[in-house]
């Protein structure tokens, strides 16, 4: 492939790159870039697997191809995080789950740190991703309004049944006394 050609296409995957990354910027709920600097290959395969399995994508982005995709998504001030190595983690769903799942993965591997990310299209500091990470997932959410709800319902029901219950329980021990006096 003659040099010129290599240029162009290196280019072009370069492009590639930046416009993949914009599109995950915009669409996905959360995003953390952590610095991964010290993990050996089976602890960042390890921490790849546990990603996946909660539905964030994990990858490794050249930070000024990084920088570039931000810009254009109209992110600011995502350049102070990109010192050194780094790793972004996109949430596919649950917006809490890239901060929650290397939050656990950080407690036993020193070598993760957060730099920072994005939430609802505005650049957070390590700080907002831990408190982030701390979140408990949206499902969990879900069931204890859903609980906050029931909880009234049920002791209302509860109340209006007792008249029911004392009447039921009344009739029952008027039954047997009528039965142990014949």
């Amino acid at each position: 492939m003659p040099k010129g050609q290599v240029g162009a296409a290196i280019r072009r995957a370069k492009e590639e790159t930046v416009a993949d990354v914009g599109r995950r910027l915009r669409s996905a709920p959360s995003t953390v870039v952590v610095d991964y600097r010290g993990l050996n290959v089976g602890d960042d395969a390890a921490l790849r697997r546990r990603l996946r399995g909660a539905g964030v994508e994990y990858r490794v982005v050249k930070n000024t191809l990084l920088d570039r995709a931000a810009r254009e998504q109209g992110l600011d001030g995502m350049d102070a995080l990109l010192r050194g190595p780094t790793a972004v983690a996109f949430s596919l769903a649950d917006p809490t789950a890239a901060a929650r799942e290397l939050a656990q993965f950080a407690k036993d591997h020193e070598q993760v740190q957060f730099k920072g990310g994005v939430l609802g299209g505005r650049v957070i500091g390590p700080e907002a991703v831990r408190a982030l990470a701390e979140l408990p997932s949206r499902e969990t959410l879900l069931a204890r309004v859903a609980g906050a709800f029931a909880a009234p319902l049920a002791a209302t029901a509860s109340v209006l049944g007792a008249p029911i219950r004392a009447l039921a329980t009344a009739a029952d021990q008027l039954a047997k006394a009528r039965e142990a006096a014949s």
